[in-house]
C-alpha cells in the first residue's frame, strides 16, 4: 500500500515537470524561427538597398595619378582653427581623367590645374573640424574633396581621391 501511494504521487509530479519543459522547448523554437525571419528580412530588404545606392560604379579608362604636396611629406596643415596646436600630415593622391586636356597634358598635371587642386584641397582641409577627421568619416572627407575639386577643375575631372598616409598630432 505504501508503494502504491509513492507511485501515485510520482506520476502527477512527472506530468507537472513535462508540461513546463514542453512550453520551454516550444518557446525556444518560436524564438529561433522569429530570429531567422528577422535576419532574413534585414539582409534581403534593408542591407541590400543601402550600399547599392551609395556606391557609384563607373567603368572608365585608367586615370592619371597625381600625388599632392611634397613627395615625401605630403601635405602638412594646421587644423582646428588659429588657436589650435593640432597638425595634420596627410598624403593624398588624386586620380584625374586623362581626357581632360586642360588639366592633364602628356600624362602630367598642368600648372594651372596643380594650383587649383592644391588651393581647393588646402581650403577644405583647413576648414575641416577635428571630429570630421575620424577614421570612420574618412569616406565623407574624400567625397567632399572630390566634389570640390570637380567644381574647380570641371565636372568629371577627378575620378577618385586616395588617402595614402594620415597622421594627426
Amino acid at each position: 500500500m505504501a508503494d502504491e501511494e509513492k507511485t501515485e504521487e510520482a506520476a502527477p509530479a512527472e506530468k507537472g515537470k513535462k508540461f513546463p519543459i514542453v512550453i520551454v522547448v516550444v518557446l525556444i523554437l518560436v524564438g529561433l524561427i522569429l530570429a531567422g525571419g528577422i535576419s532574413y528580412f534585414i539582409t534581403t530588404q534593408v542591407m541590400s538597398t543601402g550600399p547599392s545606392t551609395a556606391v557609384e560604379t563607373r567603368n572608365h579608362e585608367p586615370g592619371v595619378f597625381v600625388k599632392l604636396g611634397d613627395p615625401k611629406e605630403g601635405i602638412i596643415v594646421n587644423v582646428g582653427g588659429i588657436k589650435s596646436s593640432r597638425f595634420l600630415k596627410v598624403g593624398l593622391t588624386v586620380e584625374l581623367n586623362p581626357d581632360r586636356e586642360d588639366n592633364v597634358a602628356e600624362g602630367k598635371l598642368t600648372p594651372v590645374a596643380e594650383t587649383k587642386i592644391m588651393d581647393t584641397t588646402l581650403q577644405i582641409i583647413r576648414t575641416v573640424k577635428i571630429e570630421e577627421l575620424d577614421a570612420a568619416r574618412q569616406d565623407d572627407l574624400k567625397a567632399k574633396l572630390k566634389a570640390e575639386l570637380n567644381k574647380a577643375l570641371g565636372e568629371g575631372s577627378v575620378y577618385d581621391i586616395y588617402i595614402t598616409s594620415f597622421m594627426l598630432q
